[in-house]
């Protein structure tokens, strides 16, 4: 069991920048995959990043690429997401998840945080 909960959202300019934070409890955060998705009002759940146990395989939705990075901090049982470059467009809620499988999909993904609202102005 894994229990995950983010924080660091808010409301930004556009062009700013912002760090989430997601804190899992548990000692096999170490063995899971983790991701990162988010929803805007009226739109489906999407994939946004997504990380491996160890840390050196990374993977983003082409709408955040070379904007956001996600990374991981195993001894400190957090994953984190630099967003920088934000857009309007980035206004959503974003969730961590854990997950057994390498996939975008969020149904592979088993263990789920209760999100943090991002806010981007124009």
């Amino acid at each position: 069991q894994v229990q995950l909960v983010e924080s660091g959202g808010g409301l930004v300019q556009a062009g700013g920048s912002l760090r989430l934070s997601c804190a899992a409890s548990g000692r096999t955060f170490s063995s899971y995959v983790m991701g990162w998705f988010r929803q805007a009002p009226g739109k489906e759940r999407e994939f946004v990043a997504a990380i491996d146990w160890s840390g050196r395989n990374t993977y983003y939705a082409d709408s955040v690429k070379g904007r956001f990075t996600i990374s991981r901090d195993n001894a400190k049982n957090t994953v984190y997401l630099q967003m920088n470059s934000l857009k309007p467009e980035d206004t959503a809620v974003y969730s961590c998840a854990a997950g057994t499988r390498w996939d975008i999909s969020p149904r592979q993904y088993d263990y789920w945080g209760q999100g943090t609202q991002v806010t981007v102005s124009s």
